[in-house]
Formats: C-alpha cells, sequence, structure tokens
C-alpha cells in the first residue's frame, strides 16, 4: 500500500500552522507561528494585523514543515485547508496558499471545517468510536456536537452569546491579566475559594445550550463596583469563582447532552480544553464514558489538527477546486 502524505494549512486566527500527516494519524510535522506577541498590547486579536501577519510567514511555514516532514512536494498526495469558520482576512491568506500550492503542484484540495479539526486533534490519541459527543470549547465558540459517524457533525447545544473562551479573556482583561488570559485564570482559580455568588445561565433550563454574557457581566459589575469603592478583591478568589461558575455550566450540560444522546465516547476539544480545572472534573464527574481529550500540543489553533480531519474528508473524497471561498460564518448542521 502507498503511503499517503496530506499538507495541511491554518491560519483561521492569529496562528500561522502548516502540517503533514502520514496516513490516517501519524504527524511528521506540524509548525506553528504564533502572533501573541503582537496582539498582547491591545488585549485581543486584530484581524488586519493577523492577516498581515499570515501574509508574512506562510510560505516559510510550508518550507519548514516539509523540511521537518523530510518530504518533497512531489510526494504529497493531498494538500487541505481551513475555510472557516474564522476571521475573513486571516482565512483567505491560507486559502490562497493551499490553492496556490495545490495547482502548481497538480494536487487535490480538501477543505476542512476548522471546529472539525478542533474534535477530530483527538484522533491523534485514538481511532474514535461512533457515534460520539464532543464538548467543543474554545475563543470563538462553545457547542456540543452529535457524530453520527465520520466526518457527520451536528450541533445539538451551543452558546447564544459569548464563547467560554471569550469570557476568560475579557474578565481577564478586567483584571489586568496578560492576554490570553484563559491559563493565567486557571492557574489563579487553582489558589483561591469559590466565595462570589456568580450566576450559572441556563444551567436549570431544559436545553443544551450555554450563555455566558451574563457571568461576565456580573464579573465585570462586581469588579468595577469594588474599584470605585476602593475596595481591594482577591484576584484568585475572583478566578476560583469565575471558573467553578464556567465549568459549573460546561458540565451541567455535558452531563445532561450524555443522557439525551447515548455514547461511548465523549470528545473534549479547543483551546479551553487545556484547561486543567476543567480536565479534573472530566475525570471525577464522567463515569462510563470514554473520555477523548487531544494533547496539550493539538488544543490551540494548529494544522496538525486540520490534517487529521482532512484525512477523514479525503477517505470521503471532499475535494473542492478553485472557486473554494472562505467560509467566516461556517457552522455545523444544527439538530435543534
Amino acid at each position: 500500500m502507498t503511503d499517503r502524505y496530506i499538507l495541511a494549512i491554518e491560519s483561521s486566527c492569529d496562528e500561522t500552522s502548516v502540517a503533514v500527516l502520514k496516513n490516517e494519524t501519524d504527524l511528521l510535522s506540524n509548525i506553528i507561528a504564533s502572533q501573541v506577541e503582537s496582539h498582547k498590547r491591545f488585549g485581543g486579536v486584530v484581524p488586519e494585523v493577523a492577516s498581515r501577519h499570515h501574509v508574512e510567514v506562510i510560505t516559510l511555514c510550508i518550507k519548514e514543515a516539509l523540511t521537518e516532514s523530510g518530504i518533497e512536494a512531489s510526494d504529497l498526495t493531498a494538500v487541505a485547508v481551513t475555510y472557516g469558520p474564522g476571521l475573513v482576512g486571516a482565512l483567505l491568506v491560507g486559502m490562497a496558499a493551499a490553492k496556490a500550492f495545490a495547482w502548481a503542484n497538480r494536487l487535490p484540495l480538501i477543505p476542512v471545517n476548522h471546529m472539525a479539526g478542533h474534535l477530530m486533534a483527538a484522533r491523534d490519541v485514538q481511532e474514535l468510536e461512533y457515534p460520539l459527543l464532543a464538548l467543543l470549547v474554545s475563543g470563538g465558540h462553545t457547542e456540543l456536537v452529535y457524530v453520527s459517524e465520520s466526518g457527520h457533525y451536528q450541533i445539538v447545544g451551543e452558546t447564544r452569546d459569548d464563547a467560554v473562551g471569550e469570557a476568560y479573556d475579557k474578565v481577564g482583561r478586567v483584571m489586568g491579566l496578560t492576554y490570553p488570559a484563559g491559563r493565567e485564570i486557571d492557574e489563579l482559580a487553582h489558589k483561591g475559594q469559590d466565595i462570589y455568588d456568580f450566576p450559572r445561565a441556563m444551567i436549570k433550563e431544559d436545553n443544551l445550550d450555554f450563555s455566558f454574557s451574563g457571568l461576565k457581566s456580573a464579573f465585570i459589575n462586581l469588579h468595577h463596583n469594588a474599584s470605585q469603592k476602593g475596595e481591594q478583591l482577591a484576584t484568585q478568589d475572583l478566578c476560583a469563582s469565575f471558573q467553578a461558575a464556567v465549568l459549573d455550566v460546561l458540565m451541567t450540560k455535558t452531563k445532561k447532552a450524555l443522557r439525551d444522546y447515548p455514547v461511548k465516547t465523549l470528545v473534549v476539544a479547543g483551546g479551553v480544553a487545556a484547561n486543567q480545572g476543567l480536565r479534573e472534573r472530566l475525570v471525577t464527574e464522567i463515569q462510563d464514558i470514554n473520555v477523548v481529550i487531544p494533547p496539550l500540543r493539538l488544543c490551540g489553533d494548529n494544522a496538525g489538527m486540520i490534517a487529521l480531519a482532512a484525512a477523514i474528508e479525503y477517505d470521503k473524497r471532499n475535494f473542492a477546486d478553485l472557486s473554494l471561498n472562505a467560509k467566516p460564518s461556517l457552522a455545523f448542521d444544527s439538530l435543534n
């Protein structure tokens, strides 16, 4: 059997990444050029700045990914690229590079949904058993996805406002923490106590949707009111209380989804899947279910996860022509 090599490109937000995948799950390279330092001073990602950085490094990342993998462009079987969701300018840079590379080397082009990439990053841990349920938690998305079979994704619950990662970054900015704030809040939360009574929105409602805007507003109001009165709030306790509220909602909704959609496997993926507090609660609260979480190196945005999802699409012969366009609001189908 001839080996298959897929070169994958990811540029949906502020990471420029290129990976090479051998066959189904053997990642030979996964190059990531981070822009975090450029966006720190703004407290968040600036789309125009992100796009310019992608333009500057995308060809270098392709070259480095090929070099590290030890193969030539002539050895490749296909090219995969994220075409949504994400920042439209950032997506277009990666897509232009992928289409040009595919055309120049006469390779088929595989379109990949960024969130499918996050979910399929779990294939790096083990081969997945279907049907399965996935909790996808990132800076831009919070959703529960039912995967009835390989490559077939359907949303069963999603946030109605802020994504959980977005809420972390916004409260982190209020506290003066460094962007991105998720990791620091998680670390501080482990040193504090849940003493502030923050809301757990929609936790008792009979649906699988999320809402984090009320929690974010309650946090900001508490912090601002204390500042106006000259009161000092304990940062560690603030973080512990905020994270406890977030995790209570995530765990309650996930457990309800597992009751509504009986499966043997739960995948938890996306940047927030790196959160140690979430990982600890999954271990203690999810019983009799195989919980699969991608390794930390594949939790954030990276092309390795896009390659792992592309392998599924390749098997289904899901190819695109050069008219493929970016879809910044691309979503899975909904069962609601």
